[in-house]
Parts: C-alpha cells; structure tokens; sequence
C-alpha cells in the first residue's frame, strides 16, 4: 500500500532497555560515547565469564562426584562377589553335611 504521507515516527515508542544497556542509553540519547560502551562491553564479559567459571566449577565438582561414586559402587560389587562365593561354599559345606547325616541315618544298624 502506498500512501502519499511520509511516515510518522514520533507517534512510536523507542525500545525501553533493561539494565546496562538502559543506563547506557540514558546517558546520551544520540550518541553512546566509548566509555560507555566500553564500560557496557567489560560488565557484559564479565559476567559472562563468571557464569561460565560457575559452570565450569560446578562441572568439576560434579566429575568428582561421579569418580567417588564410581570407586564406591565398584568397592560394593566387591564386597557382593565376595559375600556371594562366600554362601556358596557355605551352602556346600551344609549340603555335603547333610548327604552324610542322611548316609550315617540310611544306612543299617550292625549293632542290633
């Protein structure tokens, strides 16, 4: 659609900024001088780079828990094989008890 009037732009709004940039924009309406945008660059990056120091802190603090949580379960599996083998030579020592009661109850009496 064409119309023969030239576009308004007092009748919209300017983009309302949050924070830095807000500050940023207050503090010259025409022109961000340097500083200022310098100033805008260091505090983005930095709090760039302490979320990212966060992760990789929690990322480290989380391999360490998986190291010991690995060492225990192994530690465990361990002990389970070891209990393991142990109850079964008990159950072979109980059941080659039993073949001799049974032996010693079957077989005849020569005193009678």
């Amino acid at each position: 659609m064409a119309t023969s009037e030239p576009f308004d732009f007092s009748k919209y709004r300017r983009p309302q900024f949050e924070g830095p940039l807000r500050r940023a924009a207050e503090s010259n309406e025409d022109q961000m001088p340097t500083e200022n945008l310098s100033e805008l660059l260091d505090r983005v990056s930095e709090n760039s780079t302490s979320q990212i120091d966060d992760l990789v802190g929690d990322f480290g603090r989380l391999r360490e828990k998986l190291r010991t949580d690995g060492e225990r379960i192994q530690r465990e599996v361990e002990e389970y094989r070891t209990l393991s083998q142990q109850v079964m030579q008990l159950t072979k020592v109980i059941s080659d008890s039993m073949e001799k009661v049974r032996a010693s109850v079957d077989r005849p009496a020569r005193d009678e």
